[in-house]
């Protein structure tokens, strides 16, 4: 595994700021955390807390800009797509505010 440097690590660092702000998209997304619907994993993607049909279909939507972002990081920094998703889960995870889930290493939820 190369690791990321430099460059790729200013990347990294700007796909993190934006998976956290506050575009339209990611408003809902942060509706969605303080209402307890989602949370984020250490594998860099949302996940649902609620089952719902709503929540369902915004985790899918948000993984699926995730997965492109992330696949575009890899290739310009000529690492795998899961390297750069794991670099991003564990700061979206060390980032999330008080009262919002997060999938701890052993797969349950923990309300920070």
């Amino acid at each position: 595994m190369k690791s990321v440097k430099g460059k790729g690590l200013a990347l990294i660092v700007m796909l993190c700021g934006w998976l956290c702000c506050g575009s339209a998209l990611a408003l809902t997304v942060e509706q969605a955390k303080m209402q307890g619907r989602v949370g984020e994993t250490l594998s860099g993607y949302l996940a649902p807390v609620k089952q719902d049909p709503e929540t369902l279909a915004l985790v899918k939507r948000i993984n699926q800009a995730r997965e492109q972002q992330y696949q575009d990081v890899a290739t310009n920094n000529q690492v795998s797509t899961a390297d750069v998703a794991k670099l991003a889960g564990q700061k979206l995870v060390t980032r999330a505010g008080k009262g919002e889930y997060v999938r701890g290493i052993n797969g349950q939820w923990l309300q920070k």
